[in-house]
């Protein structure tokens, strides 16, 4: 296994992760899905194993309490001050590898790095319970979250004093 930054050639593999993983969500253009990798190829990375890309993690420094829109395609914010988790997808070839724990742990390294004390992220699809298994906590912004799923919900992750 594999984690490495996204190259060129590994969007194909992403987009169809992205259609196995959401099937139920209108999908992200590939334009909104680069944006993220242009603006922080630092925190962008691949899940390779045996040569596949199996999953893909999109991380870009924003805004907390304001989350970009879904199919926005994304500039770097001259104020940012969290890290926030766009999307973290492995397909189900994945599963059993310890590959979400691995990235995740990348990421909140990456955030401490770019002296980040948070990493926030909109859960969709129920996804909020495993995100509040690893200390993630849910919080009321003002931002509407309208373009994303009926479900989602903000969260944010406080780094400092681990």
């Amino acid at each position: 296994m594999n984690i490495r930054h996204i190259i060129p050639t590994d969007w194909p593999a992403i987009l169809t992760i992205q259609e196995e993983c959401y099937p139920d969500i209108v999908h992200e253009s590939l334009a909104a899905l680069q944006s993220k990798a242009f603006v922080a190829p630092q925190s962008c990375y691949v899940l390779e194993v045996d040569g596949d890309v199996l999953g893909y993690c999109l991380a870009h420094p924003w805004r907390i309490n304001q989350p970009p829109s879904l199919e926005q395609v994304i500039d770097a914010p001259n104020d940012a001050n969290t890290l926030y988790l766009h999307d973290i997808v492995f397909s189900h070839k994945a599963r059993g590898l310890g590959a979400g724990e691995k990235v995740f742990n990348r990421l909140v390294n990456k955030a401490k790095q770019l002296n980040f004390d948070t990493l926030s992220l909109v859960a969709v699809q129920g996804a909020n319970t495993y995100w509040h298994r690893l200390g993630f906590k849910s919080r009321i912004i003002d931002k509407s979250l309208d373009d994303y799923p009926e479900d989602a919900c903000y969260m944010v992750y406080q780094i400092s004093g681990e």
